[in-house]
């Protein structure tokens, strides 16, 4: 800030003791460093709450930045998440598809012998339920069929009824 060397304050030392005299040259000397020092303690005040306020400046433009970044990629997820959900309802759908369409179609149901031989007196009537059947291979060139009603609700449940170690800590 101010260039003064040691020659300069010595000289303003000389002329200061001449001029107030050995008696009242401490007094002022220290009336002249407690002014010094308030002076200084104010500067450093004053640059401090400065570098503060630059920084909160800083903070509040690094938050409004984040901010953005985070709605920005909330966006995106909330794309790419409709984006899976209409893939997974469209698969669903072109597994569904195959599945009601052969549900639909009539099956051929054999007629019992108490109805063919034209006994109905004893005979139960004939549900109009398609008969169960066991699941035809798929053929080799089909795509796999996977059956998604397990997967919603998983079983947790130990296979064995040993304990394990973690049985001893509950």
């Amino acid at each position: 800030m101010f260039d003064i060397g040691f020659s300069e304050v010595f000289v303003i030392a000389i002329v200061a003791l001449i001029v107030l005299g050995p008696e009242r040259l401490p007094k002022a000397a220290r009336f002249a460093g407690l002014w010094v020092r308030r002076a200084r303690a104010q500067w450093y005040s004053v640059k401090s709450e400065l570098e503060n306020e630059l920084a909160d400046e800083d903070l509040k433009r690094s938050l409004r930045q984040a901010q953005d970044d985070l709605r920005d990629v909330q966006g995106q997820l909330r794309d790419s998440g409709r984006a899976m959900r209409d893939e997974v309802d469209a698969m669903n759908r072109s597994i569904a598809a195959p599945v009601g369409a052969a549900a639909s179609q009539p099956e051929d149901v054999p007629a019992d012998s108490a109805t063919a031989s034209g006994d109905a007196h004893g005979a139960e009537p004939a549900s109009t339920e398609p008969a169960e059947q066991a699941p035809a291979e798929p053929a080799a060139d089909a795509p796999p069929t996977h059956d998604y009603a397990s997967a919603a609700l998983p079983d947790y449940r130990p296979s064995s009824k040993t304990p394990t170690p973690n049985d001893e800590r509950r």
